[in-house]
């Protein structure tokens, strides 16, 4: 399209235009400085803002954190609109364009794609009834108020004129882009976001089907071990189901009164399944915006509460840390919402985390209850091969089936619009491979009879995900906000449909609990999620309610003092029906609950430095086995010996100092190639990870196990690196070492740097300890004096809106304004301090403790957070990421709730008035 590549030409020429004449930041340029400052949210003073019945006073301290005071509920949230409009809206404007799929209006034909992918789903859609049919008449309140807000300040704003550098940047080459105003809806899609990144086994049952072109079913579940429930354990003692299907919780915890049983959702969505392979479905999903991270792993959290019982206080704590992916402006928003005497007007006095766009507050506490999340990783998605019998028809329960179809358009910034067609079943599950020549692969590997009617390759595939039906989870979230005792914080769980969570309680009358929320499917005669299935088979369909939250596991009060919530099992395999079989495998959660019990041991109490410290746990677990192993390879190249040396007496702590985790990692990483990686299709590796490898054949492993040679051919990766395999995080841990007690399974076979093929662990472990050192020297340096594992383990925040390319000078100098990094970090994937990294692709750090807090239900002002980068969304702004040196080294911020406290932590006040 010549067009489209002119225009792509013009914008790269006047973004490196402008970003030299911004680049007189560096100089000292005073038009430049005057430019960017000019966009800086006004922080003292009076602004004037459409709608307030009475002053809103709003106090920052001097990391420019908000806490607002107000009268009424509609004077507090419409200040908080207009507060995060002010440092965060660029970020808001551009959140709203993808899940409403709508990137190209802004961008141009580069986000096409993507769009039509978004458009596909219909976020904006379910957005819309959940609005229209859901939410309760408070809730659409507070968003209308929230609105007013933001319209207020994008008044003082019309066009974006003023409002950040990135309009700025944006404007050079899309003059004719002017931000829309808000709307409710907006704010409510931003829930869609949320549960996309934390939507469970997706990409599991992508790989997994991936897989099965060069695998057998035996060799796939070695992959996917079990979860180790006798090692790791479970988040509550596995309770009873009753009669009527309501859960009690497991011997010696309490039982408070429930709040009103869950009405059961009926579900008009859902047909069947089949085992298939995926081609490269995957490629689409990791192409879409990761706002939170890489989907579908990656993504865990760490959180726990400990009974006043066990603490140095006599009332409860808290910590939470949510694993999400890194950026800038930061993903969470930290503020406090007052209402300056709680009544039935104003009904608030929380504070905490929350995301840009959304009202409320999502993480936090209020004066009588504080609350936390980690990702459930429940199974709420799964994928349907279709056989498309025409262009209006697919085939089910043996008749031909109307899809719905409807017309999409997308305006396109300096091009022609694009129309998209868009099927969907007759349960509501879009056609998501219509959109992508690459998806039209799927199913080409499919064993399951019949190809498609219309696809040489094989099957359409369709989507099925708890997120596309409407919900309540904006009711949820004001419901915490309000939260006073167990009773109504399980009321607020009830509505919070998506995404899944474990949500951990503590009050300040020493109660501490657990709830696992969300809406979760129940299958039917056939089929487990774990691979996509036959749509045209009615025994594979989904139930049609899902699990009642009456029935959904909870613990109150347990007798051990304390409740860990690190993404492992929630239950043991007695609980039915399943929750998922893709949990994470409980490495993090063991090791939490380890360190909670050395504390408590001999009668010792846990303090807040105890709870900070242990957010910043950074040992391997691996390490502990693996490296034993390691130490008794005989190594005789001194070259090489020399770098093993570093592992003796190493404490097995990943500090970003350590040159012996920098070596240990390197042998890791270099093991799972030599493992794993060789074997593994092009549609799993990470693009560019070009292998010589043996031909497949037969569903073998690439070697010689069933006799005779294979051809050597050169393979090249194909996927992001967000989602190449192996990624070494914690399934990876756990397949290891079940392989461990097998030297001589076929898994340990490999081809060596020259080429040869070879058996047997020691000899792979060898070759690892050899491929690391040549890793790490061309790295760092010869001289492993010199090495670190932070030299490795670096973070860079991204500015993630304009996009993460730097392959033009243009680009790459935009992102030199926006980012910010990198930082040498400690830490690594499966530690309790998540600094997580793909081994597929790198040492990078690719998800993070997106934030930290602890929470002291003795005392509020005694809690600490920190946030990884800022509270201001303004690339030069003291605000932007001042933060991120902090969390980096592990610190807490002083964080004040009581009015006092705000006050002498207070710099600047602004009032709201009318």
């Amino acid at each position: 399209m010549p067009r489209s590549k002119k225009f792509r030409r013009a914008r790269l020429i006047m973004i490196l235009l402008a970003v030299l004449l911004i680049a007189g930041l560096v100089g000292g340029g005073w038009w430049a400085v005057d430019t960017v400052r000019s966009s800086f949210p006004q922080v003292s003073g009076t602004v004037k803002v459409a709608g307030m019945s009475a002053p809103v006073d709003v106090v920052r301290d001097d990391k420019g954190i908000p806490q607002l005071y107000a009268d009424t509920d509609a004077d507090l949230f419409r200040a908080q609109g207009y507060v995060q409009a002010q440092d965060r809206f660029w970020e808001m404007d551009v959140r709203r364009h993808i899940t409403s799929g709508r990137l190209s209006e802004m961008f141009g034909s580069s986000t096409v794609e993507q769009d039509t992918f978004l458009r596909t789903m219909g976020w904006r859609q379910v957005a819309e009834k959940e609005w229209n049919d859901q939410l309760s008449d408070d809730t659409k309140r507070n968003l209308t108020a929230y609105t007013e807000g933001v319209n207020a300040w994008l008044a003082e704003h019309p066009g974006g004129a003023g409002a950040s550098l990135e309009y700025a940047l944006l404007g050079t080459v899309n003059s004719g882009y002017k931000p829309e105003k808000w709307d409710p809806i907006d704010s409510v899609a931003w829930l869609k976001a949320m549960a996309w990144s934390l939507s469970g086994n997706m990409q599991e049952e992508i790989d997994r089907s991936l897989l099965t072109q060069d695998f057998s079913t035996e060799q796939i579940e070695q992959l996917y071990p079990a979860y180790p429930y006798d090692r790791n354990g479970t988040i509550v003692k596995t309770g009873k189901l009753s009669a009527d299907g309501t859960y009690t919780p497991g011997e010696g915890a309490t039982v408070p009164q429930l709040p009103g049983s869950a009405a059961a959702v009926d579900s008009s969505q859902a047909r069947a399944a089949s085992q298939a392979l995926m081609g490269d479905l995957s490629q689409q999903v990791s192409a879409l915006p990761q706002l939170l991270g890489p989907q579908g792993q990656g993504i865990g959290s760490n959180s726990w509460v400990v009974a006043g019982t066990n603490t140095t206080t006599g009332l409860p704590m808290l910590a939470n840390d949510p694993h999400l992916g890194p950026g800038m402006p930061s993903i969470w928003y930290q503020m406090g919402l007052h209402c300056r005497t709680v009544s039935a007007t104003c009904g608030y006095d929380t504070a905490g985390y929350t995301f840009a766009g959304m009202p409320g507050v999502v993480i936090g506490h209020n004066k009588d209850v504080a609350w936390g999340f980690t990702n459930l990783g429940a199974d709420v998605t799964d994928l349907y091969l279709e056989k498309v019998t025409g262009p209006d028809t697919y085939l089910y329960d043996n008749k031909d089936t109307k899809f719905a179809v409807r017309k999409e358009t997308i305006k396109v910034a300096g091009g022609d619009d694009r129309t998209i067609t868009v099927r969907t079943t007759q349960d509501g599950m879009p056609l998501i491979s219509d959109q992508s020549s690459e998806e039209q692969k799927v199913g080409q590997y499919a064993p399951a009879g019949n190809a498609a009617p219309d696809r040489a390759a094989g099957y359409a595939v369709a989507l099925r995900w708890t997120a596309l039906v409407p919900g309540k989870t904006m009711d949820a979230v004001f419901e915490l906000d309000r939260a006073t005792d167990f009773t109504s914080f399980r009321a607020a769980a009830k509505d919070f449909a998506v995404p899944a969570q474990n949500l951990i309680y503590a009050d300040t009358k020493g109660n501490i609990g657990y709830q696992a929320p969300g809406l979760i499917p129940v299958r039917g005669k056939k089929g487990d999620g774990r691979y996509p299935a036959p749509g045209w088979d009615p025994a594979y369909a989904w139930n049609s309610s899902y699990l009642p939250f009456k029935s959904l596991p909870y613990a109150y009060n347990p007798p051990e003092g304390y409740i860990v919530t690190a993404n492992q099992a929630v239950v043991d395999q007695s609980y039915k029906p399943v929750l998922t079989t893709d949990w994470e495998y409980g490495t993090r959660a063991k090791e939490i609950g380890d360190l909670i019990q050395a504390k408590l041991k001999n009668g010792g109490k846990i303090s807040l430095d105890d709870m900070q410290s242990m957010q910043l746990d950074n040992t391997s677990v691996m390490a502990k086995e693996l490296v034993p192993l390691l130490l008794k390879v005989k190594i005789d190249d001194p070259y090489v010996r020399e770098a093993q040396d570093l592992l003796k007496d190493w404490n097995y702590h990943q500090d970003a100092d350590s040159a012996a985790a920098a070596y240990y990692n390197g042998v890791w990483r270099a093991l799972l190639t030599l493992a794993f990686g060789q074997k593994f299709p092009a549609d799993l590796r990470v693009e560019g990870d070009c292998l010589l490898v043996r031909q497949k054949r037969d569903n073998t492993l690439p070697d010689d196990a069933l006799g005779g040679a294979a051809q050597a051919v050169t393979e090249c990766g194909t996927r992001k690196a967000a989602q190449a395999q192996p990624d070494g995080g914690d399934r990876w841990t756990e397949v290891v070492r079940k392989l461990l007690a097998d030297p001589k399974s076929p898994w340990w076979d490999y081809i060596d740097s020259d080429h040869q093929q070879q058996h047997g662990l020691d000899s792979l472990l060898a070759e690892a300890l050899k491929d690391a050192r040549q890793d790490l020297t061309s790295r760092l340096s010869k001289d492993i004096s010199t090495w670190s594992w932070g030299r490795l383990h670096q973070l860079t925040l991204q500015e993630q809106t304009l996009g993460t390319d730097n392959s033009s000078i243009a680009s790459g100098l935009v992102h030199k304004l926006l980012n910010r990094g990198p930082y040498k970090l400690s830490g690594g994937s499966a530690a309790v301090d998540a600094t997580g990294w793909n081994a597929a692709a790198g040492y990078d750090v690719d998800w993070i403790p997106s934030m930290r807090m602890v929470v002291d239900l003795s005392d509020f002002d005694s809690s600490r957070w920190i946030n990884v980068g800022g509270a201001s969304g303004h690339a030069f702004h003291p605000n932007y990421n001042d933060q991120t040196s902090l969390w980096a080294s592990g610190q807490l911020l002083p964080w004040a709730y009581s009015k006092d406290a705000v006050a002498k932590a207070g710099k600047n006040t602004l009032t709201l008035t009318n």
